[in-house]
């Protein structure tokens, strides 16, 4: 009976999702290199929201230290994030997640134009009412500038990335089960870049779950300095 009481639950809380309202979500990027060292930060805070805004779906707060070895052309980063999620609709119902995250970040150019950036991560997720979790991630992300061939200031630029999330554990505790897919994120936006520490994107982002599939507007800030 319990069992058939939390799957009934589960699929009424997905059911309520609206699939054909626009969501958005409002994001800033920062990414520091020490001086004179291999050593580096870098991070995001970023508030979703199911719709516009007045219905918060997330807040996202996520920090980790970088090192960049020496002529190998990848940035590792270890980091800790934690996430507030709320439950579409009315309720005011939210729930909490600190997650451990370890990423390798691999940038290559591809012609003139072609920018293109490897993310590999792997998390350990702590879930309120959960048992712990881990979650395997790899996104592909590719910027195309239109009047320059480098992201320089005032370039004007084209911005993809498909990202794919994979469950390691399948078992969360209490009987239930999740699916090795978690879900798949696909976006194309525009951007701009202000100056040699500051940029800008505007974008579309469709994400796929077991359960729904819902559009995003996204508008980030990504900020080197």
């Amino acid at each position: 009976m319990r069992i058939c009481i939390l799957f009934l639950l589960t699929n009424k809380s997905y059911s309520q999702v609206d699939e054909n309202q626009t969501g958005a979500w409002y994001m800033y990027f920062y990414n520091h290199q020490f001086k004179n060292s291999q050593w580096g930060i870098q991070g995001d805070f970023q508030y979703r929201d199911w719709q516009v805004l007045g219905d918060q779906e997330q807040l996202l707060l996520r920090s980790g230290l970088t090192y960049k070895p020496k002529d190998a052309g990848v940035l590792f980063t270890l980091g800790f994030a934690n996430i507030t999620s709320g439950q579409f609709g009315e309720s005011d119902d939210t729930s909490n997640e600190n997650r451990i995250y370890q990423e390798a970040l691999l940038p290559q150019k591809i012609g003139n134009r072609f920018l293109i950036t490897h993310r590999f991560r792997y998390e350990q997720r702590f879930v309120e009412s959960q048992d712990f979790r881990t979650r395997y991630r790899y996104n592909l992300f590719v910027n195309v500038p239109f009047n320059s061939e480098t992201l320089s200031p005032k370039t004007v630029y084209g911005a993809f990335y498909n990202e794919l999330f994979m469950n390691g554990e399948r078992n969360i505790g209490d009987n239930r089960t999740v699916e090795l897919f978690d879900r798949n994120r696909t976006y194309f936006g525009l951007g701009y870049v202000l100056n040699k520490t500051i940029r800008f994107q505007a974008g579309y982002m469709m994400q796929t779950t077991n359960a729904w599939s819902k559009g995003q507007l996204q508008f980030s800030m990504h900020h080197n300095f």
